[in-house]
């Protein structure tokens, strides 16, 4: 596992090709966006900065990690020769499944295919390709330089040997992996998601304010931030599609997504990543003020 790639140079994309340099990978960064790579670097080495500042790495440390990083625009020049790709594009099916149909097709037969969707079907991805054996879902935690967990999804056909493979190599970066099988929402957003939907209806339904719902979380329940601020986070577009996920895979309503979520994203109120949700956001400032025209 020497030589990694990387598909989309988003939030989840930089943090898995920091961790993977950082340990001591080779890492190609793939995106269709040059300024998207940019941004991802800057990004990259500011963070480094941050883990010098706070005497977590040295500064050789962080320029080695750069060193191994590389940009690709192409898809087939970045997964050229690599032992393990690793899908972080948008969270949408067909946008995977014609990725994956792309680099079954271009990727050695020895490469090991990941992705790191947070609900969809390893399985179905892996029906696309002829190598459905190495199809395994490599499920990062945000930020990802940080979080310690990493959900190993096994498809249908997945076998022991590409698990154990990739096991192996999230502990080599000093992460937790934990195995579980290809359900919908797998464990983290099949428990997740439905805290989060029934906070959004606790507040639809004017059981409790914004603040309040988030309080009660975190002082009552020991939670590091609140349901809605959290959902603002992963971006409520981002919630609305893996409830919608739930939702189709079991065929049962109490993972239906909340109205006033589905009026959010439809108003693209979408969290952090626009600056207003159940929360407004400025720039630069860690200071939150709840936003008002939920219904």
């Amino acid at each position: 596992m020497n030589k990694v790639a990387v598909i989309g140079a988003g939030t989840m994309g930089n943090g898995i090709a920091h961790v993977f340099a950082q340990f001591g990978h080779e890492v190609n960064l793939i995106d269709l966006s040059q300024e998207a790579l940019d941004k991802a670097k800057a990004t990259i080495e500011k963070n480094l900065d941050r883990m010098v500042a706070k005497e977590k790495i040295s500064e050789a440390d962080k320029e080695s990690t750069l060193k191994n990083l590389n940009t690709f625009q192409k898809l087939e020049e970045g997964v050229k020769g690599v032992d393990l790709v690793v899908e972080a594009a948008t969270e949408n099916v067909s946008i995977k499944l014609d990725i994956f149909r792309q680099l079954d097709e271009i990727c050695d037969e020895k490469t090991i295919l990941a992705t790191n969707t947070s609900s969809i079907s390893i399985t179905k991805i892996a029906a696309v390709t002829n190598r459905a054996d190495k199809v395994i879902g490599m499920h990062f935690m945000n930020p990802v330089p940080v979080m310690k967990l990493v959900e190993i999804i096994r498809g249908y056909a997945t076998s022991d040997e590409v698990t154990k493979t990739i096991m192996d190599a999230s502990k080599k970066l000093n992460k937790v992996p934990v195995e579980v099988n290809d359900y919908p929402g797998f464990v983290a957003n099949r428990i997740l998601m439905p805290m989060i939907n029934e906070a959004i209806y606790s507040l639809y339904e004017g059981v409790a304010g914004v603040e309040e719902i988030d309080t009660v979380m975190k002082l009552g329940m020991a939670h590091p931030m609140g349901p809605l601020q959290l959902a603002d986070f992963i971006g409520l577009d981002v919630c609305l599609s893996i409830l919608q996920v739930l939702y189709d895979g079991f065929g049962n309503p109490k993972y239906a997504p909340c109205p006033l979520l589905v009026n959010m994203v439809t108003a693209k109120k979408l969290g952090a990543k626009s600056g207003e949700g159940f929360y407004k956001y400025t720039p630069g400032s860690k200071d939150l003020v709840v936003a008002e025209n939920f219904l």
